[in-house]
């Protein structure tokens, strides 16, 4: 029986997929197998010896402290892609929002309560006011083609938009989603330089803070709109707001509220909306439960952001070894020798790495004893060993 905490609510549609019989659900679970979570912040929460697995049903993972799971052999897994087509289609509703002046005009608007048969001509009088280009023809930039960037990337062609796209790290399975439209910039400054609007759709790394700071406004065309939908610290405040001042920035529309921002003028805050749709929640959980669920039962690893893609078929062999481990040399060595020493055969093995750590299956058709699992977790680096 595997233990689940759930430490924020989580789609019904995705918790179905965790069989009765073989699952307990809870808030208040002891020393669970794994966790299922969406925004909950677990920096200073205790993490158990029994904890095998993090599911984040989103694809931000700064709540989960990463450091202290790698360590502990615990996989943390997000659901990029989950909630993309929310996202893009309000980043679409942003860059409408960045040129015509619609909230502003809606503000206005509603000011005119209480002035009956003059309304209609006092709208005809003030809709000068908020006169806004189409975005037909103009040039977009988009900062990051993963799963989100790629439909923005896509569905601002299909509005007529002249498309530029920057991401040195982009992935073949993301190319092939691309449009053949969509043209490639070479440089993060030539994408600055050539687009009326940008749209950021990147992580919040440390190699990205406030990536969009003083040096990278000067870059950018007077009147620029710029749209973020991805993290707040992207953009150096600061730098903004003398943007805004020197009309390099138009506007500046995000899904993410902070104190200097609300009080700036030409600042559009919406209240982190992204991925709030049912259609997004229920595709999240979905994902996240079946990566939790996959990694429990066969320890297959799909979408982890600390440990390694690694996914080994099960073909009837009765017994998996899973081991987390230091990715250091001759690890899989001291592993196989011990197997061999208890004249154990290897079916079937499959061994990957992601920066400082790794994880090794084994398939084997003789039980290991109690004694064999203690040897393998006695090896300097093993970090946890599981009997699939």
């Amino acid at each position: 029986m595997y233990h689940i905490q759930v430490l924020n609510q989580i789609s019904k549609q995705g918790l179905d997929l965790l069989p009765k019989d073989k699952y307990t659900i809870g808030t208040d679970i002891q020393d669970p197998d794994g966790i299922l979570l969406r925004s909950y912040k677990m920096h200073d929460m205790a993490l158990s010896s029994s904890l095998k697995a993090i599911a984040r049903a989103g694809a931000g993972v700064n709540n989960i402290p990463i450091d202290r799971c790698s360590e502990k052999g615990i996989v943390v897994f997000n659901t990029p892609g989950a909630n993309a087509n929310a996202v893009k289609e309000l980043t679409i509703a942003g860059i409408l929002l960045s040129s015509r002046k619609i909230v502003a005009g809606i503000e206005w608007a509603k000011s005119l309560v209480g002035q009956g048969e003059e309304i209609p001509k006092k709208v005809e009088q003030g809709k000068s006011d908020f006169v806004g280009p189409e975005i037909q023809g103009k040039t977009i930039g988009v900062i990051g083609l993963g799963a989100i960037g790629v439909l923005v990337a896509n569905a601002a062609h299909s509005l007529g938009m002249d498309v530029l796209g920057y991401d040195p790290f982009i992935s073949v399975e993301a190319a092939w989603g691309l449009s053949r439209g969509v043209k490639r910039a070479d440089t993060l400054e030539e994408l600055l330089k050539l687009s009326d609007y940008i749209t950021l759709h990147i992580p919040l790394l440390e190699n990205t803070k406030g990536m969009l700071g003083k040096e990278e406004f000067l870059m950018m065309k007077k009147g620029v709109r710029l749209l973020n939908f991805s993290r707040g610290g992207l953009v150096d405040f600061s730098a903004l707001k003398k943007a805004i001042e020197q009309n390099i920035v138009t506007n500046y529309i995000t899904d993410f509220p902070e104190e200097p921002l609300l009080q700036m003028d030409q600042v559009i805050c919406i209240p982190h909306l992204g991925a709030s749709t049912p259609e997004s929640e229920e595709n999240c959980a979905i994902m996240a439960v079946t990566e939790l669920k996959e990694y429990l039962e066969n320890g297959n690893i799909r979408n982890s952001v600390n440990y390694p893609e690694c996914v080994m078929p099960r073909r009837g062999i009765p017994y998996r070894i899973a081991v987390n481990h230091h990715n250091v040399p001759n690890m899989v060595g001291q592993i196989t020798t011990l197997l061999a020493h208890y004249h154990i055969n290897i079916e079937d093995m499959l061994n990957r790495s992601k920066k400082d750590y790794a994880y090794t299956m084994l398939d084997i058709s003789d039980a290991p004893t109690p004694e064999l699992i203690q040897k393998i977790k006695d090896i300097q680096g093993v970090s946890k060993v599981r009997i699939l």
